[in-house]
């Protein structure tokens, strides 16, 4: 997980892993097997000079024909993306300011600055302020010396409120970063793929590790510290792992109250890691024990939706209409129509990245053309409420030639893995 950010299903209890030597003896026995497992990670490379500059070159190119001065990012993943530098978020703040011309600036606290050039992988001037001083007069500062103070200041999606208002306390006008930013990070580099690709992959073979060792009487929480344990072992940083068993499985992102896995019991899990940063996201669902009509009814009745929003995401299409696609396949079905239940309550997809979810989504009204560099998760479960739900999700990512899938798809509840 990153310094900065913890997503929703982090926060899900009963669902944090445990270290495997406090778990029962169940999951205790298939530790050992842990040894089977190999580091995926040897030939990784990491994001390097070059593409920074590029980047930076790119964010320059989209300023100038937005008519944004610079543009002001708090730490979080379009921290790294554009300067590499990795840090959490506090009252105290730490920024990078990207200037329509030269190099970019990092403004962070004095006693700070040794810590924060540790992890920068720019050229960057580093301006600093004491503990008495105001950090968005350094802002004001720097954009002044720049003489940029009388463009807009682009702000990045996630910066917070006070760093909005010191600069327009300081004289400075503001706008939305998100033709920059979005414009960069939406479009990934051959090089990102590769990571994204490599997260996936561990993803996948650490669900087939786990997939064979769930039995009956575990817990969800037993089965997600496998399912941790296996990623690490592979060489991926766990980011997720819910798990959801029975009825809990009808509601996306379970319930308060968990369930053991039991016979005849579908079993959700939605799993991601990351590798130098770059993230993966793959749901299964399974039946521990022979499945009934009705789960097969459903799994494949996914399974086809998943299908149908892939052949949906064309090169210029909307985003959105992938998810009208989907609702449009299930409503022939029978489930909702649009969000009810019994159907599809979220959104077909969303923008994976650096991040888990990124813009765009694959939702209804995104407007967003599709185009090669973009990368979604395709998740079109079926939830039926005091009963169970089916989500398969696998990213993919479009090419010039249309979408290519990270993960293939199983296509049989029998063989929920491939």
């Amino acid at each position: 997980m990153t310094a900065w950010a913890m997503t929703r299903r982090n926060l899900i209890g009963g669902m944090a892993a445990l270290p495997l030597l406090g778990l029962p003896a169940i999951v205790r026995a298939a530790e050992p097997d842990l040894a089977q497992l190999q580091d995926m990670t040897g030939n990784a490379r990491p994001i390097g000079p070059e593409e920074r500059r590029a980047r930076l070159a790119k964010a320059q190119a989209l300023m100038k024909a937005n008519g944004i001065g610079a543009v002001l990012i708090e730490p979080g993943a379009s921290l790294v993306y554009f300067t590499g530098i990795r840090w959490g978020r506090s009252e105290r703040l730490t920024a990078t300011i990207l200037p329509a011309e030269g190099e970019p600036c990092i403004v962070t606290p004095f006693f700070e600055e040794p810590r924060t050039r540790e992890t920068l992988a720019i050229p960057a001037e580093v301006r600093v302020w004491q503990e008495d001083e105001d950090p968005l007069k350094v802002v004001a500062g720097f954009l002044k010396d720049r003489k940029l103070a009388g463009l807009p200041v682009g702000i990045e999606e996630t910066v917070r409120y006070f760093a909005v208002d010191g600069l327009q306390k300081n004289g400075l006008r503001v706008t939305s970063a998100n033709p920059v930013v979005r414009g960069c990070r939406m479009i990934k580099s051959p090089a990102e793929l590769a990571l994204m690709q490599l997260a996936t992959d561990i993803t996948i073979a650490a669900y087939r590790f786990v997939y064979a060792r769930v039995d009956k009487g575990m817990r969800q929480r037993d089965v997600s510290a496998l399912m941790d344990a296996a990623t690490r072992k592979l060489g991926g940083d766990p980011e997720f792992s819910m798990v959801l068993v029975g009825e809990g499985a009808a509601y996306p992102h379970g319930t308060k109250t968990p369930s053991p896995v039991s016979n005849g019991a579908i079993v959700l899990m939605d799993c991601g890691c990351n590798v130098m940063g770059y993230q993966s996201d793959v749901s299964r669902t399974f039946v521990h024990g022979t499945a009934s009509a009705a789960q097969r009814k459903v799994w494949d009745a996914v399974a086809k939706g998943q299908q149908v929003a892939f052949a949906a995401a064309k090169l210029g299409a909307p985003a959105g209409s992938v998810d009208d696609a989907v609702r449009g396949y299930y409503a022939s079905l029978g489930y909702g129509p649009d969000y009810k239940l019994p159907g599809l309550s979220h959104r077909t997809g969303h923008g994976i990245g650096l991040d888990g979810h990124e813009p765009v989504n694959l939702v209804r009204g995104e407007k967003t053309p599709l185009a090669p560099g973009m990368c979604f998760s395709n998740e079109p479960g079926i939830y039926i409420p005091g009963s169970f739900g089916v989500r398969l999700e696998d990213c993919f990512h479009m090419t010039e030639a249309g979408p290519k899938w990270f993960s293939t798809p199983p296509v049989s509840i029998d063989q929920p893995m491939g």
